[in-house]
């Protein structure tokens, strides 16, 4: 069968018989595909290296009966690199990982924004400098996205159920975030057992998701420990099973 060319981030690997791995990765045209690398955990292996989690790879597949296999394997940036040594930025970036795969459920399936958002996000949580961004601001910004390309983008400025906006003359409040509405609500459509956040909260989940760093960056740390419980719960209500690697990041 023909082989194919594709560039992806590893996702995750598992090892397989005595000197081969199955990799998942992210694909940029081919959506999530899982393949063997063969004789990859071997210490003569050419390519072994080149597939671990966080890599970015140019990589050659062949199609096989329920695997394909990984031919042949070129690193194109290895954004784990700077974060092996930071534990919030490491733990961070692998929920990151485990939640690209769950947004890409179907195999094969042409994912690129997603893919996008996955190396966008991995680039910004390696980046240092004089002011380096909050690893786990860069987590809540890459998990609010990764919704709203999934089509379950939290509703914000408005009632998730009834559609009111405050300023709408009529004394319009959103009193509560409501998981199963789908975001924030009003008081009239407030269901029982919602959670209550504070206006700069929900300011700072609005600036994450619309990539204002600025205002997310002048946000207060109380308010950054509230926006990350809500955008856990959200993200976990939808995928209806935990990210485990998120229990990790919240005692970073």
């Amino acid at each position: 069968m023909q082989g194919y060319r594709d560039d992806g981030v590893v996702l995750r690997t598992q090892k397989l018989g005595e000197a081969d791995r199955i990799v998942t990765l992210l694909c940029r045209r081919s959506g999530r595909v899982r393949a063997v690398a063969k004789g990859v955990r071997r210490t003569k292996s050419r390519f072994g290296a080149r597939l671990e989690p966080f890599t970015h790879v140019d990589v050659m597949l062949y199609p096989g009966r329920s695997l394909d296999v990984v031919t042949q394997a070129e690193v194109i940036r290895p954004y784990g690199a700077p974060l092996v040594g930071d534990y919030p930025r490491y733990t961070a970036g692998i929920a990151m990982l485990e939640t690209a795969e769950r947004f890409t459920p179907m195999e094969k399936e042409p994912a690129l924004r997603q893919f996008l958002l996955l190396i966008g996000g991995l680039r910004a949580l390696g980046e240092t400098g004089e002011d380096p961004r909050d690893p786990r601001l860069v987590l809540d910004a890459y998990l609010l996205r990764s919704l709203a390309v999934a089509g379950y983008a939290p509703a914000l400025g408005e009632c998730a159920r009834c559609g009111a906006r405050p300023g709408d003359g009529d004394g319009t409040r959103l009193a509560a975030f409501a998981l199963a509405a789908g975001g924030m609500v009003c008081g009239s459509c407030r269901p029982p057992g919602a959670a209550s956040p504070s206006a700069q909260t929900v300011a700072l989940m609005l600036a994450l998701l619309q990539g204002d760093w600025d205002g997310a960056m002048g946000s207060e740390r109380r308010h950054r420990v509230e926006c990350s419980g809500l955008v856990a719960a959200y993200l976990q209500w939808h995928l209806e099973h935990s990210i485990r690697s998120l229990r990790h990041v919240e005692r970073a």
